[in-house]
């Protein structure tokens, strides 16, 4: 404790006889700090931001598109359409490693409300679609369930960008709208929500309807896409070699034909955004380090001239019987002091960065820098290792004079 106030004591005299050269010291590890944090804290945020805007379609999941053959198989020519139909779908889901399967089928209808006639797409699906595709309701709604599947209720789930369009600031939920002359009960609106990949529309301008009672209207009999979901990420790919297996069967298509089946794996994506976001925050890491490690040699050299300054003090503490280590912790211990209070200026700075940078409404292109623990865990040990190669020089150099020679220096 005592070695700590005389440290304090030292470093407060020498701030105060050499203001300009202590400023200049505080500010390059003040803007070293800011500079790897703020590129760490935009790289988290851009990596959350990518993540949920993809997620927006939809958490790892897989959507298939019967397509059209582009093989021969038992006898059948290639070229050939290949349909699918609810059943076929409903045997992909005693498949080991599913955690969700919905057949989707879609058509156009006019909505009307009141003297407003709106044309929206439509989508007829199972209650587990809402799950997979992240469809979450607004408060005091719900999507579909099982029991609106099983009755055949006219139920609809409106995208919020329809719903604002239609009822404006009026609540949807509970009114009652014509699709192509039959009446729907709203029973949920989408909370708004980042997507930036979809393959039929953004869901915020689409409605949704059980898939029973789109046939029951349409009379349709096939699918125009179906998607599922893994248990885990990593069993994707062995499902949906399963699912291909399967279906090959029963539409009479070869499996590894891949026209036939097309599937969309967006598992892929996450793999990819989490293998570029790593490689993106390393090569910000050191950039932002480098920046740190200038600040901290400007932190060495200053240590150097202060040890030169007072040769003549330390050769007198020596002589009176101070052993090297003494010295070599003190001024040590001094440097560290420095970098703390710079980094700790730099955090603080960061911080308040990170917190006015939402009102610049630019979330949803570059996200939110967020200076998270791993952040600040990354830039303290930075700055804790640099402020000890720092000062570890001047302060071994301290520690190997000699006394006589020490107390004649000027």
């Amino acid at each position: 404790m005592d070695t700590l106030l005389d440290v304090l004591r030292q470093l407060l005299r020498d701030v105060r006889t050499q203001k300009l050269r202590a400023f200049l010291t505080v500010f390059g590890i003040v803007w070293g700090t800011v500079a790897v944090t703020l590129l760490l804290a935009f790289g988290t945020g851009l990596k959350k931001q990518m993540i949920k805007n993809t997620a927006g379609m939809g958490d790892r999941i897989v959507v298939a598109w019967p397509g059209l053959t582009s093989m021969p198989f038992e006898g059948l020519g290639k070229g050939r359409r290949v349909r699918l139909t609810d059943e076929d779908v409903e045997t992909v889901r005693t498949l080991p490693g599913l955690k969700g399967v919905s057949s989707e089928l879609e058509d156009t209808w006019k909505l009307h409300y009141g003297l407003k006639t709106v044309p929206i797409d439509v989508s007829g699906v199972a209650p587990a679609f809402g799950d997979m595709r992240n469809c979450i309701p607004q408060e005091g709604g719900r999507f579909l369930d099982p029991i609106d599947m099983a009755e055949q209720r006219r139920v609809l789930f409106l995208g919020d960008k329809v719903a604002t369009d239609v009822f404006g600031t009026t609540p949807a939920v509970g009114k009652t709208v014509l699709l192509n002359g039959s009446p729907f009960l709203v029973i949920g609106v989408l909370t708004k929500k980042s997507q930036d990949s979809s393959y039929s529309g953004r869901d915020n301008e689409k409605g949704f309807v059980p898939g029973t009672v789109f046939r029951a209207l349409t009379g349709r009999k096939f699918v125009n896409n179906f998607i599922y979901q893994a248990t885990t990420p990593d069993a994707t790919k062995a499902l949906s070699d399963r699912v291909r297996e399967v279906l090959a069967r029963r539409a009479r298509f070869d499996p590894s034909d891949k026209e036939a089946l097309a599937l969309w794996d967006t598992t892929e994506q996450f793999v990819f955004f989490d293998n570029f976001m790593l490689v993106f925050t390393l090569f910000l890491g050191v950039v932002g380090s480098l920046t740190l490690v200038v600040g901290g040699i400007g932190v060495s050299n200053i240590m150097n001239v202060v040890v030169e300054e007072r040769t003549k003090e330390i050769g007198i503490k020596m002589a009176l019987g101070a052993k090297a280590s003494f010295i070599l912790s003190h001024f040590l211990l001094e440097t560290l002091l420095v970098t703390a209070v710079g980094g700790a200026i730099g955090l603080a700075v960061s911080v308040g960065l990170c917190a006015v940078f939402p009102s610049f409404h630019l979330t949803e292109s570059v996200g939110d820098p967020t200076v998270s623990p791993f952040v600040a865990a990354v830039t303290t040990l930075l700055l804790g290792t640099i402020g000890f190669v720092a000062g570890y020089l001047p302060a071994r150099e301290a520690s190997r004079l000699d006394p006589v020679v020490a107390m004649k220096m000027r």
